[in-house]
């Protein structure tokens, strides 16, 4: 069973994540490239919306059920090949040649808010789901590459604060410290305000992916050079 899938509407494409809780596990992680590679061969895509077919959550993060038993099972070969599947994933995003937008419509939380940082803007709707970093309190620190993008998604300042608390922020919050564009106020508000922002967004591939390219150069080095020395060992989980 697919755990996403895409469409395109006029020139946006749009990839509805169907899973429930949309938690990412090896199939998501081959079944969101395969769309980011369809996507991107389409020359009429001229922007890229994240949303999600559930009413509660836009992504719950890593799926601990596959997790846990990968590491019961001593197969650490697959947890590793995945986490490097992630960041596949995410640097996918960070130099994707359109604008992508995450149309956070539920909870977004660990790796699903990761993941939404990995985008180039964000919108959510502010009469439900929480947005928030738990990893400090399930002993999971960010790799390094992570906490590169993840500031240039958050003002340092606010991330801190996310980072070291775990706390939950709502829509309107984050809109405040510029992590959104905008908390629309319900579902439908949410999507038509993302559609019309993607819509509008006709950016030349060319210049937007260069422009990207250029930075977050640094992010991609960081995440080239310094993630392996967590990834090799899975040195992840402190005591």
């Amino acid at each position: 069973m697919a755990v996403l899938t895409w469409k395109k509407e006029e020139n946006v494409a749009v990839i509805t994540m169907t899973n429930g809780e949309n938690r990412h596990n090896p199939v998501f992680v081959a079944e969101m490239l395969q769309a980011l590679d369809e996507i991107e061969a389409d020359r009429e895509v001229t922007a890229l919306v994240i949303t999600s077919g559930d009413e509660k959550n836009w992504s719950q993060g890593i799926d601990l059920a596959w997790l846990v038993g990968r590491k019961n099972a001593g197969d650490l070969g697959a947890i590793r090949q995945f986490l490097y599947g992630m960041n596949k994933v995410f640097r996918r995003l960070l130099l994707y040649p359109v604008p992508v937008i995450a149309s956070i419509n539920g909870h977004a939380a660990a790796n699903g808010a990761i993941l939404a940082c990995a985008c180039d803007f964000r919108f959510m709707r502010a009469d439900r789901g929480f947005f928030f970093f738990p990893e400090v309190n399930i002993d999971i620190p960010f790799f390094p590459g992570m906490i590169a993008f993840l500031k240039k998604a958050i003002p340092e300042y606010k991330f801190n604060e996310m980072a070291l608390t775990g706390n939950r922020y709502g829509a309107a919050e984050m809109a405040a410290h510029h992590v959104f564009l905008k908390a629309s106020a319900g579902a439908e508000e949410l999507k038509a305000d993302t559609m019309a922002f993607a819509r509008a967004m006709t950016k030349k591939r060319g210049v937007f992916g260069e422009m990207k390219r250029r930075m977050h150069r640094g992010i991609i080095e960081i995440m080239e050079k310094e993630d392996p020395k967590i990834l090799e060992p899975l040195a992840i989980v402190t005591d």
